[in-house]
């Protein structure tokens, strides 16, 4: 990472996993800085991944987690079948409408894990084969998954990028602050 993440304060653990998501969020939409509908959607590697594919599917797996953990259906559920729609933009779907949806998500989780009591509180996991059955976790757990699932895709990011135009996460971070 190549921001600094704010401290949070003295025993605000909720504030510290807010500003750790949000660090790797912003390495993602840094990601795309500059770019094309067209470059965004390239997949200049090996890889079937895409920069906007990746904005897309953090945005969906984020609102998953946030709906399961809120115990609400999730109004963008995939099936197998559309699997493979949430990690590229179809019908007429932009970057720009996929950073604005995602930054509702990402305010709705903000609020959502500074309103619940504790986050100790849990919520059951989904049936899956990877998943305990009949299994649970915290509001604490989701938080340090939500770091872990982005930050990943960050990762997979930065490769991407530099593969279109060699800019690398310092200078991503040089272009968002009007230094680039």
């Amino acid at each position: 990472m190549v921001t600094h993440v704010p401290s949070e304060a003295h025993g605000d653990e909720r504030g510290a996993l807010i500003n750790f998501v949000e660090a790797q969020r912003g390495a993602i939409r840094r990601s795309v800085l500059g770019l094309t509908e067209e470059q965004a959607a390239s997949r200049p590697s090996a890889s079937e991944l895409s920069l906007s594919g990746l904005l897309k599917h953090v945005a969906e797996a984020e609102l998953n987690w946030l709906r399961l953990a809120q115990q609400r259906p999730n109004e963008r559920a995939r099936t197998q079948e559309t699997w493979g729609d949430s990690f590229r933009l179809v019908d007429g779907e932009t970057v720009p409408e996929t950073l604005a949806f995602w930054e509702g998500v990402a305010k709705e989780t903000e609020e959502f894990i500074r309103a619940v009591p504790s986050l100790d509180d849990t919520f059951p996991l989904p049936e899956a084969p990877w998943f305990p059955k009949e299994g649970a976790v915290s509001m604490r757990w989701l938080m340090l998954h939500l770091v872990e699932e982005i930050g990943r895709h960050a990762g997979h990011a930065d490769v991407i990028r530099e593969s279109l135009d060699g800019k690398g996460a310092f200078d991503l971070v040089a272009l968002e602050g009007g230094r680039g």
